[in-house]
């Protein structure tokens, strides 16, 4: 009987579990019918469809708006074309659609579009229709586009091109402007009838393929009348333009260009312009730029982009098929661009230039009471005005390969600093004590190393003096003084000190210069590295902006003074770093230096003046791989006014790379020498 029980149970419970199971099953079939009704009906919606609709034209889905859309007579094709070639036109970057009322068949809504011009707003009705392949459907035509607008008018956009802000120097002298060239063409209807020689010449005249100049002239709106542009030349050279005018069919028409007068002295500072390319246009979308637009690439050009292009004006209006206006639709009125005007005197810029630009360098010039940059150079250089009229290969290949690097912008690098560094090894042994002012250290000869466990390693200078003051270590740029003054203070006191110098830190200034390091891991552990770095060697690196700002300090009473190149009228100091040399110290080390300058045996007396006191600091940095072996040489000079009513006050810092066979840094000195003689008798 218990066998019987169990049998029975088990029939009973397979009866019960299906019923269950198609209940639920029904319920949750029921439920997805109803959820899918209810999204069908949602999604074929007219309002849902107008507002899918106008989505798709911000994403440039055109193909999408063709399915969502009754055309009629309209190909698919030129559906595409006719609302793609309107709505980029005019730069439509956003679209904001407000639904004001629905009927059965037809949707009332507002539009406000962002264009090029400005928004545009406007009220539409749109109805919908049923078609049997896409179900609901918009009933399209070209009103869509635009209420006002018909099948036969046009949507166009007239440009109202910004003028390009200047740069100009403290002198309101044009640094970067307006120029002029010529636009090299030809008129297909007036080539000769066998035209293989000429397009030879012309390939060679202009560093064009013949394939180059044949792609141009087959363009779909080439006529015979039109004039197809090759290049752009310079109006200064006269003999080319007399070799392409003698080629038949070549035209040549003045265009208006970035024009840089002061070219290679500048090119650095200044940097150029060339035309937008695709990945601008993305990059600067609803900016404002059109594939006509040109765009800063370098230096201030591209630094103070947003402040000299200006904004073009733009109207957008509809005309009909005889051209006659019917309607604006938006209008924005041109903003021309900023001028810039810079603290830059050129004439001394360029006078930097011709002194140093056959050398591998960089000067940086300030007014040392108000932070002005007076000149920023680097060279060797280039020539700007080559990349707006358009660099050959062998113009691009040969600023590339060149071993000098006239494209490498030398002032915001970093080098080293070699004895330029000395007077403020100086001040931080001042402060700490461990340097007395009036003490004679006395003679350490040529050659000098700690102990016996520096191996064959030895400090050297160039020469022997007595007393062994302070102020004759300067005068001698002895650089056994110095490793033992950095050696005294200790590496945690030293890199203190430089830090408080800027060291490790950013500039304050309008173009972001390399930072100065004592080290390349930010922390001086080894005790040869600590006495070569009380010299400026080891592995300390100097941005010559940043060195020259702290040669500032002497000449305000210890605070170092933040550079800028903007101008002012009434321009005002700022200080960066206040009291980075107590004034006590200051006086001791701007007399000192003094002395590099006026003493016969100082390392700067070449540039020593009559008619005006200076002081400086000279420096050769010994770039090797090992002790005992011979290496590049890198020579500064660092030097200033030292009278604050002087009509003119300066600080000059040069530095030239590959002085090992010049003289070292008495090479820079006699150079500067020169530049300031010229600036203080202009």
């Amino acid at each position: 009987m218990s066998r019987q029980r169990r049998h029975t149970s088990s029939r009973k419970r397979p009866r019960i579990l299906p019923v269950i199971l198609i209940a639920a099953v029904i319920i949750l079939l029921a439920a997805g019918v109803f959820l899918f009704l209810r999204l069908r009906s949602r999604q074929t919606s007219p309002s849902d469809i107008l507002k899918t609709y106008f989505s798709c034209v911000v994403s440039q889905d055109y193909e999408k708006m063709y399915q969502l859309s009754d055309t009629g007579d309209v190909s698919k094709k030129d559906f595409i074309s006719r609302n793609q070639n309107i709505y980029e036109g005019i730069g439509c970057s956003d679209i904001d659609v407000k639904i004001r009322s629905t009927d059965n068949n037809s949707v009332s809504y507002s539009v406000t579009l962002t264009t090029l011009a400005g928004e545009i707003n406007y009220d539409n009705t749109t109805t919908f229709t049923h078609d049997s392949d896409k179900g609901t459907v918009l009933v399209w035509d070209d009103s869509m586009i635009f209420p006002d607008l018909t099948s036969s008018d046009k949507v166009r956009i007239y440009t109202d091109e910004a003028k390009r802000g200047q740069i100009l120097d403290r002198n309101n002298v044009v640094l970067a402007g307006a120029g002029s060239a010529y636009s090299v063409g030809l008129v297909p209807g007036k080539m000769s009838e066998d035209p293989s020689s000429d397009l030879e010449t012309l390939s060679g005249l202009l560093d064009m393929t013949t394939d180059d100049i044949n792609s141009q002239l087959s363009q779909n709106w080439v006529t015979d009348d039109s004039f197809v542009p090759l290049k752009t030349i310079a109006t200064s050279d006269e003999e080319l333009r007399s070799q392409l005018l003698a080629v038949s069919g070549v035209m040549l028409s003045t265009v208006e260009v970035r024009s840089y007068p002061y070219g290679d002295a500048a090119a650095h500072l200044i940097g150029y312009v060339s035309s937008v390319t695709a990945e601008d246009l993305e990059e600067h979308s609803g900016e404002g730029y059109s594939s006509d637009s040109v765009i800063g690439r370098s230096g201030l050009e591209s630094l103070y982009e947003k402040e000299l292009r200006g904004q073009n004006g733009y109207t957008i209006v509809i005309e009909d098929e005889n051209g006659a206006q019917k309607s604006v639709l938006a209008y924005q009125n041109k903003t021309d661009g900023e001028d810039i005007r810079l603290t830059v005197d050129i004439s001394l810029q360029q006078s930097l230039y011709d002194q140093f630009q056959e050398d591998e360098g960089c000067s940086v010039a300030m007014n040392p009471y108000t932070g002005e940059v007076l000149a920023l150079v680097s060279t060797p250089s280039y020539d700007t005005n080559q990349f707006i009229l358009g660099l050959t290969t062998d113009q691009w290949n040969a600023l590339n390969n060149d071993e000098s690097q006239p494209l490498y912008n030398r002032f915001r690098q970093t080098f080293a600093p070699g004895s330029t560094l000395k007077p403020f090894t100086a001040a931080i042994g001042l402060a700490d004590g461990t340097i007395d002012p009036n003490k004679d250290y006395g003679s350490n000869g040529t050659s000098w190393q700690k102990d016996a466990s520096w191996g064959d390693y030895y400090i050297t200078t160039l020469q022997d003096y007595a007393p062994g003051t302070l102020e004759n270590a300067l005068i001698y740029s002895d650089n056994i003084f110095f490793a033992k003054a950095a050696l005294n203070l200790g590496a945690d006191k030293f890199t203190a000190g430089l830090d408080k110098f800027g060291f490790n830190d950013v500039v304050p200034f309008e173009i972001k210069m390399s930072q100065s390091q004592y080290d390349n891991d930010g922390e001086i552990t080894d005790e040869i590295q600590l006495a070569d770095s009380g010299y400026g060697q080891g592995q300390v690196l100097a941005n010559p902006l940043h060195l020259a700002v702290m040669y500032t300090a002497f000449s305000n009473n210890g605070s170092m003074i933040q550079p800028h190149l903007i101008y002012k009228d009434q321009p005002e100091s700022t200080v960066w770093i206040e009291n980075a040399i107590s004034s006590e110290n200051t006086s001791i080390l701007t007399e000192d230096l003094k002395a590099v300058v006026n003493n016969p045996a100082g390392s700067g007396y070449a540039a020593h003046r009559n008619d005006m006191e200076l002081a400086g600091k000279t420096g050769t940095a010994e770039l090797k791989a090992e002790q005992g072996t011979t290496g590049q040489e890198i020579g500064w000079f660092s030097v200033f006014t030292t009278d604050p009513n002087a009509s003119k006050p300066v600080l000059l810092v040069s530095m030239v790379e590959h002085v090992e066979d010049k003289g070292g840094s008495t090479y820079v000195v006699k150079k500067d020498a020169s530049v300031l003689d010229s600036y203080f008798r202009s």
